[in-house]
């Protein structure tokens, strides 16, 4: 059985982001990153649309994106490796939520919220929406609810840029599967991987996305989060578009923007919960290309370039993450059921669980409505804007 100080569960973009900062903060003992998936495969992290958003309805998941947001922003110089920037081709080309009647005093509270705490979001007309899109079908649009600041970037290069900044500062990833957490008397005491071998720790922390549900349950610590296939489509035009597009939403749920020359997109669909990596040109032809041909006239003309899917850790409560230690095991943290948010929220998430880990409290903001109690509490915190 070997000894370490802290043990990671999952090295995507949460568990990688994580362990950097907690070694950034301090931490001078050993961590084991356990990630299976040695290439990322299957990792939810590279195949995320990888939206970048302020555009929250409350006002935790607000100030985590802001914060996240001006990371981003100088990640290339913040991260990088013996002089070379880590490049994670951050397109500020702005995000967009289209309205009709019945969600436009929904948007309206939003932006009002969102302005509270320094978003520089706007209402805009349908003659507005038009001058950022100018394709764009505004007939049955009421307006549309715009941040400039927001974009996409490249979700792998992220996660790259954590997971070699991490190893630089001593960090080790570990290419086993994690069976369970053991603990006794409702203290961790490490985990058991699918061969049966133990590694004893004072800390684990689950961030296992997709499978991070039915880890902590094996453990006997049952969680309200399911795995959720997302597919996504890339598509080409006949036509270009005159501006590069931000990621817009439909006010159907259908999402799509740019990727590079081509475009993306993609819907969150009724699906059954599993581990699901299959994706079909017929989820294209009935649910995605019927809304996007209505919505900009260049789409009418599309033609299929590819497609994946990967897992939404979907919070059946909520559909927020869950931060922090859990009450039932002292030494047990989670960092999981991002609900699709995890990309956006790794810089703050891991951050903010480095401090919590290390100091014993919150110091940059206060996670606490993350917290597992809340859904004993009946303190839930209902997120509105889930694409």
């Amino acid at each position: 059985m070997r000894q370490t100080d802290l043990i990671i569960i999952g090295g995507g973009v949460i568990g990688s982001s994580v362990a950097y900062h907690l070694l950034k903060e301090g931490f001078e003992g050993e961590i084991l990153i356990f990630e299976k998936d040695s290439l990322y495969e299957y990792s939810s992290t590279p195949r995320s649309a990888g939206g970048i958003r302020q555009l929250f309805t409350t006002g935790i998941n607000i100030q985590i994106s802001r914060y996240s947001l001006q990371k981003y922003l100088t990640f290339p110089e913040d991260m990088a490796v013996n002089g070379e920037p880590a490049e994670i081709d951050f397109r500020q080309h702005g995000y967009f939520f289209l309205a009709q009647d019945e969600n436009w005093s929904e948007l309206k509270a939003q932006a009002e919220l969102q302005r509270s705490y320094g978003v520089p979001s706007e209402l805009l007309t349908p003659d507005e929406l038009q001058n950022v899109i100018p394709e764009l079908t505004t007939h049955d649009l009421v307006g549309g609810l715009y941040c400039a600041e927001d974009g996409y970037l490249d979700p792998y290069s992220v996660m790259q840029g954590y997971a070699k900044n991490a190893k630089q500062l001593g960090a080790t990833f570990v290419c086993e599967q994690v069976e369970r957490i053991t603990h006794e008397s409702g203290v961790v005491t490490g985990v058991e991987t699918t061969t049966g071998d133990r590694y004893q720790a004072p800390f684990v922390i689950n961030c296992a996305g997709g499978w991070a549900a039915q880890i902590s349950e094996n453990s006997g610590f049952p969680i309200p989060v399911i795995p959720l296939k997302r597919q996504i489509i890339q598509f080409d035009t006949e036509e270009p578009l005159a501006k590069q597009l931000p990621l817009t939403v439909d006010p159907s749920g259908v999402y799509f923007r740019h990727e590079g020359q081509y475009f993306i997109s993609g819907f969150s669909e009724k699906v059954t919960p599993g581990i699901d990596f299959s994706w079909k040109r017929s989820f294209f032809m009935e649910q995605l290309w019927p809304i996007l041909g209505h919505r900009i006239k260049n789409f009418e003309h599309a033609k299929i370039i590819s497609g994946w899917a990967g897992l939404y850790a979907h919070n059946t409560e909520d559909q927020n993450a869950i931060v922090g230690e859990h009450p039932e095991a002292k030494g047990y943290y989670m960092a999981c059921g991002f609900s699709g948010h995890g990309m956006q929220q790794a810089p703050a998430v891991g951050q903010c669980l480095a401090e919590l880990i290390h100091y014993g409290q919150y110091e940059t903001m206060d996670l606490r409505p993350l917290r597992f109690e809340r859904f004993k509490e009946n303190d839930l915190l209902i997120e509105g804007a889930i694409v």
